[in-house]
């Protein structure tokens, strides 16, 4: 069993920045996809960030550009840094794992059986 538990999460403006942080309860990071995905008021939760074993990023086409998914083995900690946010940015954001011995990773909701209670980030104009 895996616990993930998030911060960093807050109230800021648009053009913005902030960093969210995942602790991790036992290493996770090799043979584990993790990940963070949000959900805004009303909508369904959405991948945005992907990271795998070897430090491959894969990122959703809304925050390309903008965010930036990283990960401290030693400290078993997963951080997502968050720059130039919009308010379509507001959301519960979760931090998420998943045990696979794929090479590759996806932001595929399903396949993360491992997940954080979530961190809000609200975004105003």
């Amino acid at each position: 069993q895996v616990q993930l538990v998030e911060s960093g999460g807050g109230s800021v403006q648009a053009g913005g920045s902030l960093r969210l942080s995942c602790a991790a309860s036992r290493d996770i990071y090799s043979g584990y996809c993790i990940a963070w995905f949000r959900q805004g008021p009303g909508k369904e939760r959405e991948g945005v960030a992907v990271i795998d074993s070897d430090g491959d990023t894969a990122y959703a086409d809304s925050v390309k550009g903008r965010f930036t998914i990283s990960k401290d083995n030693a400290n078993r900690t997963l951080s997502l840094q968050m720059t130039s946010l919009k308010p379509e940015d507001t959301a519960m954001y979760y931090c998420a794992a998943e045990q696979t011995p794929r090479r590759y990773c996806v932001l595929t909701l399903d396949l993360y059986n491992y997940w954080g209670q979530g961190t809000q980030v609200n975004v105003s104009s």
